[in-house]
């Protein structure tokens, strides 16, 4: 009899260990895949400006030199009319006019250029200024008075935003990425599991905390 009790008590603690290390292990899978996520979107929106660069890049090298680099060149024929001035005065005349023409129609060729130069910037900082998936889920769960599970908040961001995909897995992977950065609280309610964000007060406290704990080192 007792080796059978201290065989089951040896069991139980096992078990016991077992379980405590496989929760464990659930909660960093969790975490890395949180991080791994943000980390996916903020390579693809550099992926993204990094086209955009390249594409401005190529568009000011395809474009025509500006017509002060010219101007050596059509001044260069100047002298040979002089020359020619005494024997015709109308030659004179007439040739000046000629390279005059050249440098006005060069130097209004850099003008299309310059535009699309100056409407790159722009579009740059248009697509850069779309919130991540980490933002949209924390400003919801900031709107929101209630509990909300990682299916609901999926729901919602794809209604509010029909030109992104957003998918539960992301949403939940992010949403415990929040809970493990302490901006976000996790409660479970049966088998469901359920999100809210976190207290501005304990936020506040924990700065100032660390603000006391700054001052007293210095």
């Amino acid at each position: 009899m007792s080796e059978n009790a201290s065989a089951t008590e040896l069991a139980s603690h096992y078990t016991a260990q077992v379980t405590s290390d496989l929760d464990r292990n659930t909660k960093e899978q969790e975490r890395i895949g949180a991080e791994i996520a943000s980390l996916e979107e903020q390579l693809t929106a550099l992926r993204h400006d990094h086209s955009v660069l390249v594409s401005i890049r190529e568009a000011i090298a395809a474009a025509p030199a500006p017509a002060g680099a010219d101007r050596p060149s059509a001044a260069a024929p100047v002298p040979s009319p002089r020359r020619k001035a005494a024997a015709s005065g109308s030659g004179k005349r007439a040739q000046p006019k000629k390279s005059a023409s050249r440098v006005t129609r060069k130097a209004e060729k850099p003008a299309a250029p310059k535009r699309a130069a100056a409407a790159g910037p722009a579009a740059d900082s248009a697509s850069s200024a779309q919130p991540t998936l980490v933002d949209l889920v924390r400003r919801h769960l900031t709107e929101q008075k209630e509990p909300r599970s990682a299916a609901e908040i999926t729901t919602a961001l794809g209604q509010a935003h029909p030109e992104r995909s957003v998918k539960a897995t992301v949403v939940r992977t992010t949403l415990e990425g929040l809970v493990a950065k302490a901006q976000a609280h996790r409660s479970k309610q049966g088998t469901s599991v359920f999100y809210t964000v976190a207290d501005a007060p304990q936020a506040a406290g924990g700065a100032k905390a660390a603000g006391k704990e700054k001052a007293a080192t210095a």
